[in-house]
């Protein structure tokens, strides 16, 4: 039998970044990853280029049922450290719209610089957990597949379901169910919608169109790419707005965020009175979209012939489309999981749980979730972070 001071379960983000602040602490650490390799959800991230924060992080940008919760971590560990220690491996990146950072070489790089912090921590894959157990005040034991071990510590950092092709699963939720923590019922988040056949009829031959669009639920918005697929919608505006989405809410769709249209269609029916309308429309969005959105409205005739109330109808197709989705494509590949390890049952300072001295989860498996954009990887750097401060 191993006595570790720390042990930590899960080796991606989270997880690495605990075992590193601990490791650097002279703290004895033990990581046990189920999968063959540590940072499998790195090593894929941002088209494996990793996008691994964002420039203009804050408390806002994340999902929570205590959205004060992530407010202390996040000001301990900023994006700006982040890219201090990124710059200190001289890893090369760059900035897209929105501040979000990528590495300009592979993402590979985040995982060894990961590594390279925790050198000294006893990293163990391919190990399968096969019970948990809290002896005393401060000693967990935890039984393996091939050994016992025991901690003083024990950091879960195992993720939530999304994406279960890269090893994630529930593990993490049921170790907080065993000693008495409530759970945020877990949902997939930065998901594509699904509709049901008949909408789907509707949109027959749109799949690979993509537009810039600004979708809203109720007071939450966000303006980027939509993409028509062969299931539904989807692009960075859809992936956003899925991670509020309930079902039965309806969704409003603005395809042309900049333009008022029935006023410039009005100006239009002035200036080129001959012209059709979906010659008009098909200069401000892509033909077979325009083609469509007329015809739903029955509105493609000539500017001149088209009443005021027609192209009323139109404008608000186009800039306030009603959507309802069925469902989504699900926790297979939702990029996130929304909901976890109920924040009310852990420290925002530690990420300890209040009720079990010792036992502390951090990262994906706690109800704090990001944006699209880096967000879920600076919470998983801050929370590590926080984490292996006290650990």
């Amino acid at each position: 039998m191993d006595h570790f001071d720390v042990i930590v379960i899960g080796a991606g983000a989270a997880g690495l970044m605990c075992a590193a602040k601990a490791q650097q602490r002279g703290r004895k650490v033990l990581v046990l990853e189920q999968g063959a390799e540590v940072g499998r959800k790195i090593f894929i991230s941002g088209g494996g280029r990793c996008n691994f924060t964002n420039r203009y992080t804050s408390p806002e940008n994340f999902i929570s049922a205590n959205p004060r919760f992530p407010v202390s971590a996040l000001a301990r560990f900023t994006q700006d450290d982040f890219i201090a220690l990124v710059d200190e491996h001289e890893i090369q990146w760059h900035e897209r719209k929105f501040g979000q950072l990528f590495c300009l070489g592979p993402a590979k790089q985040i995982i060894d610089m990961l590594l390279a912090e925790a050198k000294g921590a006893d990293i163990r894959t391919a190990v399968g957990i096969k019970k948990v157990v809290k002896e005393d005040k401060r000693k967990f034991s935890l039984e393996t597949e091939r050994c016992l071990f025991t901690s003083d510590a024990l950091v879960v950092a195992t993720g939530g379901p999304s994406i279960p092709k890269m090893g994630s699963s529930t593990f993490g939720y049921k170790v907080a169910q065993q000693f008495g923590l409530k759970l945020i019922e877990p949902r997939a988040g930065l998901v594509p919608l699904t509709f049901d056949n008949k909408f789907m009829a509707r949109l027959e031959g749109l799949s690979g169109i993509s537009v810039n669009a600004k979708v809203a639920l109720g007071k939450i918005r966000f303006t980027d790419a939509l993409l028509f697929t062969h299931r539904g919608l989807s692009g960075p505006a859809i992936l956003q707005i899925s991670s509020y989405w309930s079902h039965g809410d309806t969704i409003t769709v603005d395809l042309l965020p900049d333009i008022n249209l029935f006023n410039y269609l009005k100006e239009a029916k002035q200036r080129q009175p001959k012209k059709d309308v979906v010659t008009i429309l098909g200069s401000l969005l892509p033909a077979r979209l325009a083609q469509r959105m007329t015809s739903w409205t029955e509105s493609n005739g000539r500017l001149a012939e088209t009443s005021n109330k027609t192209l009323r109808r139109l404008a608000g197709q186009i800039n306030r489309w009603q959507v309802t989705p069925d469902g989504s494509r699900g926790m297979p590949i939702a990029e996130v999981t929304v909901g976890g390890v109920d924040t009310l049952e852990l420290s925002s300072q530690t990420m300890e749980a209040s009720v079990i001295p010792g036992l502390y989860f951090i990262g994906e498996c706690v109800d704090v979730t990001g944006h699209l954009g880096g967000f879920n990887f600076q919470w998983a750097w801050a929370s590590g972070y926080a984490c292996g401060e006290v650990v």
